[in-house]
């Protein structure tokens, strides 16, 4: 049952400490089949597909390797070049790996492999329902229907463990650690007056040209600024401007 394995899988997944090993796997796999697909086994080396290969390698593991120099190489095997390409995604990974700290690796590897197995099951599920749907007009064609949904559901199935791989291998291939740029410590206002060099203005002044009640000192009238003649007198008599220093400005 498809369902029961993918389940039995993911507890398997969420439960172990990592599952660096199985990302290994996946990877060492995708290339197996990569390499298969562009240089059989059995083919000659005038047969070879060598341009293929180096584009799904740069597609799937973000490589660009030299497929062509390899393949040109006296008695070289498929099985050579495969290793080749293992190595070398191998040496990224585990040089993108000392980037961060095993604990963080752990957690991404662990965090792609669920999200992306969760996210192609449920499209799997999808594509069972529609083959059902497509198996039923089937069985008007004297096919047992029951037959035809077992054997491409399989399909299905090992197309969905095609694309995990794949997805899987080439997202940790592209991880990479962004380094956040340092926070700037705030800037403590300094009080007082700043002068604007164009109008020679206090700019602490409001927009009536007048200074902030706040900022003026009572002992010092070269700090009140312009004030109005009904205002109180910053000089804190309690009386109005106009009553008091303004009778003598």
């Amino acid at each position: 049952d498809q369902r029961k394995a993918i389940f039995e899988q993911r507890i398997e997944l969420m439960q172990g400490e990592g599952v660096a090993e199985t990302v290994a796997d996946m990877r060492h796999q995708i290339i197996d089949d990569i390499v298969d697909t562009h240089i059989p086994e059995k083919a000659y080396a005038e047969q070879w597909d060598v341009e293929g290969l180096k584009k799904r390698a740069q597609e799937v593991l973000a490589l660009d390797l030299p497929v062509e120099k390899w393949a040109a190489e006296e008695g070289i095997a498929q099985e050579e070049i495969a290793e080749r390409v293992r190595e070398a995604a191998d040496s990224t990974f585990a040089r993108k790996a000392t980037e961060f700290s095993p604990d963080i690796m752990r957690r991404i590897e662990k965090a792609v492999l669920l999200q992306t197995l969760d996210h192609l099951w449920r499209e799997h599920i999808i594509q069972l329902d529609q083959l059902r749907q497509v198996i039923g007009f089937r069985g008007y064609g004297q096919r047992d229907p029951l037959n035809e949904y077992k054997t491409e559901a399989f399909a299905l199935f090992e197309t969905l463990l095609d694309r995990l791989r794949e997805a899987v291998t080439g997202q940790l291939m592209r991880v990479e650690l962004v380094q956040e740029p340092p926070e700037l410590e705030p800037v403590e206002e300094i009080e007082g007056h700043h002068a604007n060099p164009f109008t020679g203005e206090d700019e602490m002044r409001d927009s009536t040209g007048r200074t902030p009640a706040d900022t003026r000192d009572p002992n010092n009238p070269a700090s009140w600024g312009r004030v109005g003649r009904n205002e109180a007198c910053p000089c804190g008599s309690g009386k109005k401007y106009k009553h008091c220093h303004g009778r003598f400005a």
